[in-house]
C-alpha cells in the first residue's frame, strides 16, 4: 500500500525548524514537519518549584495545546486545564526536555516550554519535543549569558512516531497513517545515541520482538537526521 503523500518508508516528511520565530521569548522555535506545525517558546521566570527551593538549581517543564482549529474540525479551547490527552503529552514533552539538561545548576529559574500546535496532521507530540529542545537550548544559553551561571544545557533531544501499516514499518506518519495504523510508537532520543523514551502500542493488534526492534532502528535512523537539522538551525 503506497503511504498517502508518496514518501518511501523510511523518509521523514519535510523538515523546517525556524529558530527564534517569536522575538519576546528567550527562546523559541517554530517547526513544520510535514502538514503539522507547532509554535514553541521557552520563558525564562525567576524562582523553582517548592521541591526546588533553596536547592540552587532550576528547573525545566512544559505546557502543551492544540488550537481550536488546528484540526478538520474546530475544537474547544481546554479553558479549565489541559484535558488527558493534554496532559499526558506535555508530562512527556516534559520528562523529554529535562533530559536534554546536562545540569539543573543554572540557579533559581524555571524554563517553561509552551508547545502551541497551530496545525496538526500527526506526529505533534514529537514535533513539539524536536522544535522545544531547540528552544530550550537557546533559553539556556540567555540564562547563561545574563547570569555567568552555567547554561545547563546538555545534548540535544528529538523525537519522532513509527508505525505499522498493513505489516509495513513506516517512518514519521502523518494523520491519515497514524489513524489506521496496526501498531504505532513514539521514540525520543538524547543525541548522539541513546534513549528517553519508547512508548509503543498495538492498536490493532499485537507486535512482535522483531517488529518492534525495526521501529525502534528507523526511529533511530529518522532522529538521527532530526539532530542534523536542529544543528543547523543552532548553528552548530
Amino acid at each position: 500500500m503506497p503511504r498517502p503523500d508518496g514518501r518511501s518508508p523510511n523518509e521523514l516528511r519535510p523538515v523546517a525548524l525556524e529558530r527564534g520565530a517569536n522575538p519576546y521569548a528567550e527562546g523559541s522555535c517554530l517547526i513544520r514537519m510535514g502538514g503539522t506545525l507547532v509554535h514553541c517558546t521557552a520563558s525564562v521566570e525567576e524562582g523553582v518549584p517548592p521541591f526546588k527551593k533553596g536547592s540552587g538549581e532550576g528547573w525545566v517543564t512544559a505546557e502543551y495545546a492544540m488550537l481550536p482549529r488546528a484540526t478538520l474540525e474546530r475544537t474547544s479551547r481546554e479553558r479549565n486545564g489541559p484535558g488527558g490527552r493534554s496532559h499526558e503529552i506535555q508530562r512527556l514533552i516534559g520528562r523529554s526536555l529535562r533530559a536534554a539538561m546536562g545540569t539543573m545548576k543554572f540557579g533559581e529559574y524555571t524554563i517553561k516550554i509552551d508547545c502551541d500546535v497551530l496545525q496538526a496532521d500527526g506526529g505533534t507530540r514529537t514535533a513539539a519535543i524536536t522544535g522545544g529542545c531547540v528552544a530550550l537550548a537557546d533559553a539556556c544559553a540567555w540564562i547563561a549569558a545574563r547570569t555567568g551561571a552555567p547554561s545547563g544545557f546538555g545534548a540535544l533531544v528529538a523525537a519522532v512516531s513509527v508505525g505499522v501499516i498493513g505489516g509495513e514499518v513506516r517512518l514519521d506518519l502523518p494523520y491519515a497513517e497514524d489513524r489506521d495504523a496496526d501498531v504505532d510508537a513514539n521514540i525520543v532520543m538524547r543525541a548522539p545515541d541513546t534513549f528517553v523514551e519508547v512508548q509503543s502500542t498495538g492498536e490493532q493488534g499485537t507486535f512482535t520482538r522483531a517488529e518492534l526492534d525495526q521501529l525502534v532502528d528507523l526511529a533511530r535512523e529518522g532522529i538521527g537526521r532530526l539532530f542534523e537539522a536542529q544543528r543547523r538551525a543552532l548553528g552548530w
